[in-house]
């Protein structure tokens, strides 16, 4: 009977051994996020484009499953226009969204403007539907040095502090409103017959001001612009910071416009 009371003693101490190892690994896990280093993948498409679908699929699967732990991805699609006068006009395509690609074409001499061309952090671009070359470009930029971007949202305004920039030329700070859960039904053109699925569609692009050579931090507040026919609950804030000669990426951030706070990679 004297052996009862020791070997209750020792179960208890097991159980408090098997106790702590779970609780380092949530820990770890919770670093581990945190750590996470964020992207921003940009995709130009069309709802025009039988090309597309694949890329877009691939877009959607980086944005919801987040598959490498060193990076935090976070998407937009820019819908081009460029492709509505061959029999389907795309609802959420801009000039404005072609004058961006436009742009970048300047950077990567591709020769010409393309769907689906996915472009990673200003730095790398690539056909959207090459899942391993996506791989490869968000590898190569979490080693990129960025600033921390924060935001925060009160009474319809959001607030932005950018520090820690690192060394950069004039850079321009922009913010993107992306809405997920879109859908087309496709009466006419290359994608004639098809449902079409979007995710981190680009609803309005806008500039917020100028970072000055030298200087390693912005902070501002502005009113959200948001449309009516937007559904807040799949709507997104992307800001970033590009630098206008080289187009690369200097820091970026997103927050659900929904009130539930960062969007969680």
């Amino acid at each position: 009977m004297r052996l009862a009371p020791l070997l209750l003693l020792l179960l208890l101490i097991s159980a408090c051994s098997f106790e702590r190892p779970a609780a380092a690994n949530v820990l770890e896990e919770g670093v581990a996020a945190a750590a996470r280093k964020p992207v921003l993948l940009e995709l130009f498409t069309s709802e025009g484009c039988s090309s597309c679908p694949p890329a877009e699929r691939n877009l959607a699967y980086l944005q919801t499953e987040q598959p490498y732990p060193e990076a935090e991805i976070i998407t937009l699609a820019f819908h081009v226009d460029y492709w509505d006068g061959l029999g389907w006009k795309d609802p959420f395509a801009s000039p404005l969204f072609t004058q961006r690609q436009r742009v970048y074409d300047r950077k990567f001499r591709t020769g010409n403007i393309y769907t689906p061309q996915m472009v990673v952090d200003g730095d790398y671009e690539f056909v959207g539907s090459k899942l391993d070359k996506a791989e490869k470009a968000i590898v190569r930029s979490v080693r990129n040095e960025k600033g921390v971007v924060d935001l925060s949202l009160a009474d319809g305004r959001l607030s932005i502090d950018i520090t820690k920039l690192p060394e950069i030329e004039y850079a321009s700070v922009y913010l993107a409103y992306a809405e997920d859960g879109l859908s087309s039904e496709i009466e006419r053109g290359e994608n004639a017959g098809r449902t079409l699925s979007h995710v981190a569609v680009v609803r309005a692009l806008q500039g917020l001001g100028r970072i000055e050579p030298g200087s390693s931090s912005f902070r501002i507040e502005t009113v959200l612009n948001v449309d009516s026919t937007w559904r807040m609950d799949a709507l997104k804030a992307v800001v970033f910071v590009q630098e206008n000669h080289t187009r690369k990426i200097f820091g970026v951030s997103s927050i659900r416009l929904s009130g539930d706070g960062p969007v969680a990679p």
